[in-house]
């Protein structure tokens, strides 16, 4: 876990270009090297940014200083620079006119020392103006400060010394953090670079920093309180900037796989808003400031851990605490928790209908969405001493409709039945695009329109496991179709081995005489794979795929054997294992690795277990423990077909955690915790950090893949899959890595109960998926984060490891979160009868089929129906009500599975009308209790 050194950093940056021999920015020169109590720093003496940043006695560097040489040159980003546009407020406000720090680099002048901000003691001052553009009306001066406590402060002054009114449209302060894999091992990787996500939520808005590894000392970057009333007004995080660096160089590969690139907070975008992101609805109201003739006005930032909450809270920045968190469905029980040193003024809803909110005591409120509103909203919270703070909600349908929804779509909208297609991939469900309203049948990644890798397979998996939570009749009829007319027919081999895609480009392999592929698109590159490439069976990644759509029939045929018609539960259950052992043997690549989604890996293994199918048992369970002994010796074992991903992180802890390598579970939870964040935004909150999966555009066709763990990744754009619509490199929202990495943190909690954390991540990132559905039931690969854009991406793509996700964690999960908020639950309403100590939850999860009681340890789970309530007493009885899903398929009888994974203490059922059943109980009843 991330320890607890408080760190403070005030930023406003700009641009600053670097190359190994173009040194703009003045190395030659060599550093200021300064201090503070929690500090060690460095400025480059010309330009004066800040190029190095180490914990005090730690020599850890959060900024990448030993790839300084390869930043050097103008119009690459370093903390310090700053980014402006302005115009004159005369003749009702011409041409907006950018001025950037990096952009031009020119050595810059000491100034007299000013105030600090909170205390501040001034480590130096710079007057800007020879590295701005000439003839400006704007002075600017920076300063590096030492505030109160020891942090590091950094604070610009804008003085209008013009003659008329400047309105100031866009001002940004560009942030560098070591986020640079390119070229490091996975060890050195790990060691040295560190992951930042933001809170766009304006003067309580801050960026979190964590170490890769997930421990060590971790930052946290807020306003700096400055100006006359001390309050970091003029300060907000009103947007967070995307910047464009024009250099490329391979040692450092900017915008690609190995580098996203920097990002800036921006505190006004007025001009932005008014023509590059035209037309697109912001994450916060773009606003300006104007100043007078002679007006100055005053920006800073600073900075903070693992208990991030409290340390943000010291610097007099408000910190807000949702639960369940911030994507919610309609009508449902939610509560936010305020913690502010000023009273909360007044709490504005956009759109206003969206959300009623209502005041239960200081600093606690109800939230609860609308029936009708769908989408996204926002909180505005207005303080007594003027900060204001947004906190940004997704509403969706209820978690079962919407989940319904999904189902329906998938096999209508998407629902491909063209039994002429030369490439056999009719009856199934296919890669969707929202906005053409069409069935992709064909794209020159071959995969999309092949039903294999996570772009292709996506939907037909979607599918399939929205019948393990919630089946439909229809819908489990064409499923099985599928499974007997294309998955084990064709994508299948006769040894179980999974292809690659089903679709080629391969005229003179086509099966039908006059096929015509689209001339639009260009099929000469590598990814338009021949036939011989396509049928391939050497990517471990799309067996998981297939081994989890036949796990889900499972599931339907054996709790409501009703509905499978064309096999029974034991051709299902087979097949998913011989899936999973074919996926073994040495001519399948990355079977070594952490495959998303393998989770239901270990769902098959315990169903083997509960069958008493004990030779296959032994023989998975040798085969995964070979791969969690591997993984136990490595140092980094979080291994990808990328140079770095965070897709591995899941199997690795499933298998680790299952054999008892503690260590390496408890290590893959830091790895987590390093890139999936809790903040009051329903896009960043329990959002794992993904890049790269929407577009990749390689230098070279002949660029190989780059194995994390033992290669460099040196090329500038690595090749890759491509699965998005609009393809580019972005930070992908709510992209399948929240799903799937959430399966981790959820069962850590469920290891450690009085972890609230864990849940908190985790229960965000099993709420994203519900998030991608939209009204209608599609359901998008990610979200776009660049300001731009701000929408889901047209594709259905790589979504369906992310339902895997919510369908294997979804639940209703109880937690006590200390003395300031108390016993609450996630995915359900709770009440405490007064005088008795007993809890009463009803569920409202997508899936209602599985609970977990933190403060009795106790895990529920059942095979068919609903759980729609319980309650329970600490140190009693457990009382769980069963229930038949409005318009799902009827059972007379469930399975209940009692699992206590962070306890000894058992619980034994006495309800009667109990029958044994895969080794545990069957119920004909609808009121189960369970005494200790």
């Amino acid at each position: 876990m991330l320890s607890t050194l408080v760190i403070s950093l005030l930023s406003l940056c700009a641009s600053s270009a670097a190359a190994q021999n173009d040194d703009n920015l003045g190395l030659r020169n060599g550093y200021l090297n300064l201090t503070t109590k929690n500090f060690e720093l460095k400025l480059v003496r010309d330009a004066g940014v800040l190029v190095s940043l180490k914990p005090a006695g730690d020599s850890f560097d959060f900024l990448p200083f030993d790839y300084l040489r390869y930043r050097a040159r103008n119009g690459q980003y370093h903390w310090g620079d700053i980014t402006y546009r302005y115009r004159e407020v005369s003749g009702g406000g011409g041409r907006w006119i950018d001025g950037d720090s990096a952009a031009a680099r020119k050595p810059v002048s000491a100034a007299a020392a000013g105030g600090g901000g909170q205390g501040g003691r001034a480590l130096a001052t710079s007057a800007l103006a020879p590295t701005l553009p000439s003839g400006s009306p704007l002075n600017v001066t920076r300063q590096w400060t030492e505030v109160a406590g020891g942090d590091l402060g950094l604070r610009f002054t804008i003085q209008n010394q013009g003659q008329t009114a400047i309105e100031l449209g866009s001002l940004g302060f560009p942030t560098e953090f070591n986020s640079i894999f390119t070229g490091r091992p996975a060890a050195e990787m790990a060691r040295l670079c560190s992951l930042a996500d933001p809170y766009i939520g304006m003067h309580a808005g801050h960026i979190r920093v964590a170490p890769t590894k997930g421990n060590g000392p971790a930052l946290v970057v807020t306003p700096l309180l400055v100006g006359d009333n001390g309050n970091a007004s003029t300060t907000p995080m009103e947007a967070y900037r995307n910047l464009r660096e024009d250099h490329y160089d391979e040692q450092t590969a900017y915008g690609s796989q190995t580098f996203e690139g920097l990002y800036e907070w921006q505190v006004f975008t007025k001009a932005w808003a008014e023509k590059e992101w035209a037309g697109v609805e912001p994450w916060n109201q773009p606003s300006s400031r104007v100043l007078q003739p002679g007006e100055s006005l005053d920006f800073g930032l600073r900075g903070g851990v693992r208990e991030l909450d409290s340390v943000i809270r010291s610097t007099e920045t408000p910190v807000a605490v949702g639960v369940p968190g911030y994507i919610i469905p309609q009508e449902s029980s939610a509560m936010l928790y305020l913690q502010s040193s000023s009273e909360v003024a007044a709490v504005t809803v956009n759109p206003p209908e969206a959300i009623a909110v209502t005041r239960q005591a200081a600093g606690r409120y109800a939230v609860t969405p609308s029936g009708s509103a769908w989408g996204r909203a926002r909180l505005d919270i207005q303080y007594s001493d003027g900060k204001v703070q947004t906190v940004h909600y997704y509403i969706t349908k209820r978690g079962t409709e919407a989940v319904a929804d999904l189902g329906r779509f998938s096999t209508t909208e998407q629902w491909f039945n063209d039994t002429s297609d030369p490439f056999g991939r009719a009856p199934s469900v296919m890669t969707y695009d929202n906005e053409a309203k069409a069935i992709v049948t064909q794209d020159p990644r071959a995969w999309v329109a092949g039903l294999s890798d996570e772009g292709g397979a996506g939907s037909f998996l979607a599918a399939a496991m929205k019948q393990a939570v919630q089946p439909s009749a229809g819908e489990v009829a064409k499923l099985e179709a599928f499974v007997d007319g294309v998955l084990w027919k064709t994508l299948q081999t006769s040894d179980f081995a999974v292809r690659k895609s089903l679709f080629y480009y391969d005229p003179a392999k086509v099966p039908a005489p006059g096929y015509t592929y689209n001339p639009a698109f260009d099929w000469s590159v590598w990814w338009s794979w021949n036939k011989q490439a396509a049928y391939a069976i050497d990517r471990a990644y799309d067996y998981v795929h297939v081994a989890a759509t036949y796990w889900a029939l499972y599931r339907v045929a054996r709790a409501y054997p009703a509905l499978t018609r064309s096999h029974a539960w034991d051709f299902y259950l087979n097949q998913a294992y011989q899936t999973i052992m074919r996926s073994m043997k040495s001519d399948v690549s990355y079977n070594q690795v952490g495959l998303m989604g393998e989770t239901v890996y270990g769902e098959i293994l315990a169903d083997l277990k509960r069958e008493g199918q004990t030779a296959k048992v032994s023989s998975l369970e040798q085969s995964m423990r070979t791969r969690a002994t591997q993984w136990n010796s490595e140092e980094v074992p979080f291994g990808s077909e990328m140079a770095w991903d965070s897709t591995g992180q899941e199997g690795v802890y499933y298998w680790t955690n299952y054999f008892g390598f503690k260590n390496t579970a408890i290590k893959t939870v830091n790895s987590v915790l390093g890139f999936m964040p809790a903040v009051p935004h329903w896009g960043w909150n329990g959002n794992a950090r993904r890049y790269w999966d929407n577009m990749y555009w390689p230098l070279s066709l002949q660029a190989p893949f780059f194995p994390y763990k033992s290669e460099r990744c040196t090329k500038v754009r690595c090749p890759s899959q491509l699965r998005g619509k609009l393809q580019r490199i972005e930070r992908q929202i709510h992209h399948y890595g929240s799903g799937l990495n959430s399966l981790v943190l959820l069962s850590a909690f469920r290891s450690d109960p009085s972890d609230a954390y864990l849940l908190r991540v985790g229960y965000g990132g099993v709420s994203g998926p519900l998030s991608s559905i939209h009204a209608d039931g599609f359901a998008s690969a990610s979200f776009h984060s660049w300001p731009d854009t701000l929408k889901w991406d047209g594709y259905s793509g790589d979504y369906g490891p992310n339902f895997v996700g919510l369908a294997l964690g979804s639940g209703t999960y109880v937690a006590d979160m200390g003395d300031e908020i108390g016993v609450v639950a996630f995915g359900g309403s709770l009440n405490t009868a007064a005088g008795t100590g007993r809890v009463t939850v009803t569920t409202g999860d997508p899936s209602r089929r599985r609970v977990f009681i933190g403060p009795l340890g106790v895990l529920l789970n059942v095979d068919a129906g609903i759980i729609s309530g319980f309650s329970y007493e600490v140190g009693g009885s457990i009382s769980v009500t069963l229930s038949q899903l409005d318009g799902g398929p009827k059972t007379d009888a469930a399975v209940l599975w009692i699992e206590t994974p962070s306890s000894s203490v058992k619980y034994n059922v006495t309800t009667s009308g109990l029958q044994q059943a895969r080794g545990v109980g069957r119920c004909r009843c609808q009121q189960i209790r369970l005494f200790r």
